[in-house]
């Protein structure tokens, strides 16, 4: 510790309670913690026993770190479902913001570090008068694009009509070009603007210039011109992305310890290890979207079709209303053991890091599309919800690394795309990925924008010390 600073910053970290979220944040919190902070992490109980169960959470800093649970009562159970999201809210609202407040009043805390659509830790920070930064583990062109929702009402392009799911948008700046209705974020497709899920989404972005910072999981040779767009209205942002990459250079590891809240099978890196590169084509639809059987069926014929070999996460919970087990054709059966493995959960970014790695069919979160982004795995794009998809429109429009398959659920579509990305166009999008990783390695070692922003993010935290506690 620097001798001039005999007080050493506490930062008190509050994820959103979803593992994309957590990751994100707690990767955050490691890089943080080399450079002596305490940090105390705000999770739910299920979160909390999770990282306890399942990694090696609390042996990994340097400094003091404090997994701090919140009060029982918050749940992510009723999500997906109607009104869940406001539901969840008020949840946070009534149970987890007392709590907060309580808390740093308490605790000798430097600043809060909240997840940016957690405006209630922003109302706790004020009151107390604490300095608060925000967190969006989102791309910034998601971002962006829901900071732009109120100019697309004004200017009558929301709510999105009937035949105009294909048509451009023109009132998000920088994205005038190839932006369509189908590829703003899902909660865009409501068609009662009034609906709470709706509107709450919006205002958490819109009130985002209350932080003295914004933080963002990117870097500026991805997203410069729609950082360019977010600076004009959040002027401090601290890009420290991709922050997995950016720990990895801090630790000089090849690898960090995984955040998972769900147990990884270590085993299908066996598998990897038997195939050539370039050969296998990764599945996974992330942590907590479901399928309907209709769709899962779907893929699965796609892929055997394909006739490539496939390593596919399939979660216990991935498909949607499902009791039973459901009945296997028989093809389907004899195609995976021929080509397939499949597991409930994996490594992702060893996973992706495997040379065996030639391809990704992803949900387009934005952990994963980073994460593939910075191995070089070209990516086909099946979103889902929120920010998916902007981000898959991204992909293969602006960054020219992959496939959008958005809004379509076909077995032929889906081997085609396949086929494409591992062999027909392999040679193109290869080259793509290749130039976007060494762009992502360049920014998060020495002299990089990312490290450079977390070293800048490190000393203005320090500089939020009160001077009572510099003496």
């Amino acid at each position: 510790m620097d001798p001039l600073l005999p007080f050493v910053p506490h930062v008190a970290i509050f994820p959103f309670p979803a593992q994309g979220h957590v990751n994100s944040m707690l990767k955050l919190a490691q890089l943080l913690s080399l450079s002596n902070f305490h940090i105390s992490f705000l999770v739910t109980i299920d979160t909390h026993d999770r990282l306890l169960n399942h990694t090696d959470v609390m042996s990994r800093f340097s400094s003091e770190f404090h997994l701090q649970a919140l009060p029982h009562g918050i749940s992510m159970d009723e999500i997906n479902t109607r009104d869940g999201v406001s539901k969840l809210y008020d949840s946070l609202n009534t149970i987890a913001k007392p709590f907060l407040r309580e808390f740093l009043v308490n605790s000798p805390v430097t600043c809060v570090i909240a997840d940016g659509i957690l405006s209630m830790a922003a109302d706790v920070a004020e009151e107390i008068n604490l300095p608060i930064i925000y967190f969006r583990t989102i791309s910034a062109c998601a971002f962006w694009s829901y900071f732009c929702i109120p100019a697309l009402i004004q200017a009558g392009e929301l709510p999105l009509k009937e035949n105009a799911m294909d048509l451009t948008v023109t009132k998000v700046k920088g994205m005038e070009d190839f932006l369509r209705g189908r590829d703003l974020p899902s909660f865009c497709r409501a068609s009662d603007l009034t609906s709470p899920d709706f509107r709450l989404l919006m205002t958490e972005t819109q009130q985002t210039a209350r932080a003295r910072g914004l933080i963002l999981n990117t870097f500026e040779d991805l997203e410069g011109p729609i950082l360019s767009q977010i600076r004009t209205v959040c002027p401090n942002i601290y890009t420290i992305g991709a922050v997995h990459a950016l720990l990895k250079a801090r630790l000089a590891t090849k690898s960090t310890s995984s955040n998972s809240l769900w147990q990884e099978d270590e085993s299908c890196m066996s598998w990897l290890d038997m195939h050539p590169p370039k050969s296998v084509i990764y599945v996974s639809f992330g942590s907590i979207a479901g399928v309907t059987k209709e769709d899962l069926l779907e893929f699965w014929y796609g892929l055997v079709n394909s006739e490539q070999k496939f390593l596919w996460v399939m979660r216990p919970d991935l498909i949607i209303g499902q009791e039973e087990k459901c009945q296997i054709p028989v093809e389907l059966e004899q195609g995976t053991k021929e080509r397939g493995y499949m597991a409930d959960w994996v490594p992702q970014e060893k996973v992706l890091a495997h040379t065996a790695i030639g391809g990704f069919l992803t949900h387009s979160g934005w952990n994963s599309t980073l994460e593939s982004i910075v191995e070089g795995v070209p990516m086909i794009c099946w979103p889902r919800f929120a920010d998916q998809q902007v981000n898959s429109r991204f992909v293969s429009e602006v960054w020219k690394m992959g496939l959008d398959i958005k809004d379509t659920c076909d077995r032929d579509i889906i081997g085609k795309s396949i086929r494409d990305l591992m062999e027909k166009r392999i040679g193109e999008f290869l080259q793509r990925a290749e130039h976007m990783a060494s762009l992502g390695k360049r920014a998060v070692n020495e002299g990089g924008s990312s490290y450079v922003n977390l070293d800048r993010l490190i000393q203005d935290i320090r500089l939020m010390i009160p001077p009572m506690r510099q003496s």
